[in-house]
Formats: C-alpha cells, structure tokens, sequence
C-alpha cells in the first residue's frame, strides 16, 4: 500500500490515496500499526483521503489509538495539498467532505506546489448538548472543572469534534501531560475531549499546547486552535482575530462576523513509501 508522511505545524498523519489504493480489512488495526513510532510509519494517525459525491474529495481520519474522529484541521490542509499537488484536483479552491461536513479550501501554489491553505472551518458549536458536554453554559465558558486533585476553570466548544480549553499563565508539562489526560478522559464529555492550554500573550497573540483525544500531546490542533481563538474572544481575552503559537508551527486565525471560523497555515509533504505490514 502506497503511502504519504505530510505535516500540517507539525501535527503529522500517515495519507493513503484511497482514489487508487484499495484499503481493505481493519482500517483501525491499521492506524495502529501504521501510526506507531517505532514499528510504523509513525504519525499522530492515519488519514484516508477517499472520493466524494459531494466534494472533490472525502478525507476519513483515525487517530493514532484507532478510533475514527471527526475532523483535523491540520489534516484536512494536507488533504487539500494532496488533492492540487497530485493531480485529483487541480483547482485553487476545493472543497473536501470530512465528518463536519463538505468545507471550503484555498490552497496557494508557489510554482505548482502547494505551501499555505486556508480553510473555512465553519460555524462553532455552542449548544453544550451538541459539543458535547454536561457542562453548563451555552457555550459553557469559564466553568469549574475538578480534575487532577484541582478545581480549574475551563471553557467548551466545538469545531465538529470537542475540545476544552484552559487559559493558563504558563503552558508547561504540568499542565498538558499531568492534567491533559485527565481532561481527556473526564465524565463530563460523554465522547472525550480534546485539551488545549493556552496563554494570551497579547488581544491580538495566543500560545497554545494540546493533548489530543486518542493521540496524546500533538505538534498541533488546528480545530483545537479555533476552538481557542473562539473561547478567548467570547471571553474577552482577545478580538476575533490572533496568531496562534503552537510548538509545530504557527496558525492565523479569524472567527469572521458571519460566525465561520478561517484558519490559515502550512501543509508539508515529507516523503512517500509503501506499507508491507
């Protein structure tokens, strides 16, 4: 089976060309074997990039423990790279069907090859029931959470896929290896939850780590990116506009006044090969 290594800032996924290679058996099993870094490939998971009646392509992603998830921000630019840069679609503008539905992508080709995408992510989901979360609040924002032998206050909301984000003075491993797991984890979200720690440098600058639901601490999250950018405006900690810092690379992120979030950033493709395992 041919695959691709690609990198979104460093939040890298195994891609199967599903237009010409036939996937068969356990796709689970697979992302495992195939995600591990010292059988595999390596990777934060596996991404199908499949065809589509609504879209000029389908992406299907896995993350590195199997389980199959909505949406990747990151994933879906490399998606769209792939798509331009091999040929299935040569257009600037795309639209690529993922578990949150058909979205839109610009992709900016220097000399026939795709470096920067921008993705119109959609509208956040604020309805507690629909992130989802026991939590209160429509969305909940700054709302206690007990976890880890602490009370911290944490804001929910999703990007077609849950996340909870933490504003924190620092973000260091105490935070996104002791307590991220716990989040991840925790009664009150049913399907669990991605965790984003995040300080605001600045209204217009945020940093940001991420323990990712079913792959651990991850380079980057481009939906955990906006759904921060989203919680640090509703609570006023920001505009509708910020540079998000991860430790893969950095994110522009605008929740625009038609309520769509756009999110702008690279896409890498590192090498390809062909799986026997």
């Amino acid at each position: 089976m041919r695959f691709t290594k690609m990198h979104g800032a460093g939040n890298d996924y195994v891609y199967v060309n599903a237009f010409s290679e036939k996937i068969e058996g356990d796709v689970a099993e697979l992302a495992r074997k195939i995600s591990d870094r010292h059988t595999g490939v390596g990777g934060d998971g596996l991404i199908l990039i499949c065809p589509s009646e609504r879209a000029d392509a389908r992406m299907r992603m896995y993350n590195a423990d199997g389980s199959e998830s909505e949406m990747c921000g990151n994933g879906v630019r490399c998606v769209a790279k792939y798509v331009y840069d091999h040929g299935i679609a040569r257009k600037t503008e795309l639209k690529i069907e993922t578990g949150r539905g058909v979205l839109t992508l610009q992709v900016f080709p220097e000399n026939g090859v795709v470096t920067q995408v921008r993705v119109n992510m959609g509208e956040p989901i604020l309805e507690a029931a629909k992130i989802p979360t026991t939590l209160a609040g429509t969305p909940p924002l700054m709302v206690p959470l007990e976890v880890a032998g602490r009370t911290i206050q944490v804001s929910a909301i999703s990007m077609g896929n849950p996340h909870c984000i933490t504003f924190v003075d620092e973000v260091n491993d105490d935070w996104v290896l002791g307590v991220g797991p716990k989040v991840e984890t925790h009664a009150a979200f049913p399907r669990r939850v991605n965790a984003e720690f995040v300080k605001v440098i600045s209204p217009t600058e945020i940093q940001m780590r991420v323990w990712e639901r079913g792959s651990g601490e991850t380079q980057a999250c481009g939906t955990g990116a906006c759904a921060a950018a989203v919680a640090a405006a509703l609570n006023g900690l920001t505009g509708r506009k910020v540079l998000c810092h991860l430790p893969g690379g950095d994110l522009t992120l605008e929740w625009a006044e038609s309520d769509e979030v756009y999110m702008t950033g690279p896409a890498v493709e590192v090498f390809s090969g062909d799986w026997t395992g």
